[in-house]
């Protein structure tokens, strides 16, 4: 029997699935990785996703704000972090950047995530990122 799927509620969850995955991982963040823990979605599926979707931090946002539970005692907190990229010599915002997981210069590409922690439920949200690109920060603007 054909199932009849809403792609854009698909899309979505899969959206927001994906970003808390690669939040809450701290070790083991690869797109199979990913697959194997979702059930019924392949890595293939989650690639092809990716590639034709461009979340932006406004989409986060979007998808993030009415999913908030306010805290008085919560906190907004700012990570900063370096994918490892050492082995990448194509990727256009790899460069040289201090890791302090590697306490040293490796080749990576340097996100910093705002995380929106309430710490009465035990439950975090991210709620902004951005990429680093010295070359494009006046376009970003």
């Amino acid at each position: 029997m054909l199932q009849v799927v809403n792609t854009e509620l698909w899309e979505m969850n899969l959206t927001i699935g994906y970003c808390q995955y690669l939040l809450s991982s701290q070790i083991n963040y690869t797109l199979t990785n990913f697959a194997e823990h979702k059930e019924g979605i392949s890595h293939d599926t989650i690639n092809r996703y990716l590639c034709k979707e461009k979340i932006t931090p406004k989409i986060v946002w979007e998808n993030v704000q009415d999913k908030i539970v306010v805290s008085e005692n919560g906190c907004i907190l700012f990570d900063d972090s370096v994918m490892d990229k050492r082995y990448s010599n194509k990727i256009e915002l790899v460069r040289r950047q201090y890791s302090g997981n590697e306490h040293g210069v490796v080749k990576g590409i340097g996100v910093v995530n705002c995380v929106y922690v309430n710490p009465d439920t035990e439950q975090f949200w991210v709620i902004d990122f951005r990429i680093y690109d010295p070359e494009g920060m006046d376009k970003a603007s």
